[in-house]
């Protein structure tokens, strides 16, 4: 067995009022990637590319579908438990959006990007 020794360079993360530190995101390899907070608001029905401005708006981006794994495993009590726009589109057709549902952790890419569901906005910070 080969030993491997992963360094995760200290961190002193500013976090403003309402932030979450939410954790780390590791790379495909399993090496660290990047930190995720969760910023704060919540921004109630609105279609996909509207999220996406919205998220823009206050300096953050919809999280990927890992991500959100991540917020469902750390910060899932500061979410609705209602289905939430990631910022992924679905590969096969554009048309179609992933999203998260927050109250048992489901992923579905089969959700129209017309339709209305909650956001959150993220912000990553590399290591």
């Amino acid at each position: 067995m080969l030993d491997r020794t992963i360094s995760i360079p200290a961190a002193q993360i500013t976090l403003v009022d309402g932030e979450l530190y939410a954790g780390l995101i590791l790379n495909e390899d399993g090496t660290p990637g990047h930190h995720l907070v969760l910023l704060p608001g919540d921004h109630e029905d609105t279609e996909w590319n509207a999220a996406v401005e919205w998220a823009k708006s206050i300096n953050g981006e919809l999280p990927t579908r890992r991500e959100q794994s991540l917020l469902f495993a750390n910060c899932k009590q500061h979410f609705e438990e209602d289905w939430y726009w990631s910022g992924e589109l679905y590969a096969s057709d554009a048309s179609f959006a992933w999203c998260q549902y927050f109250s048992y952790g489901y992923q579905s890419y089969g959700v129209p990007i017309n339709y209305q569901c909650r956001a959150r906005a993220v912000r990553r910070l590399p290591i």
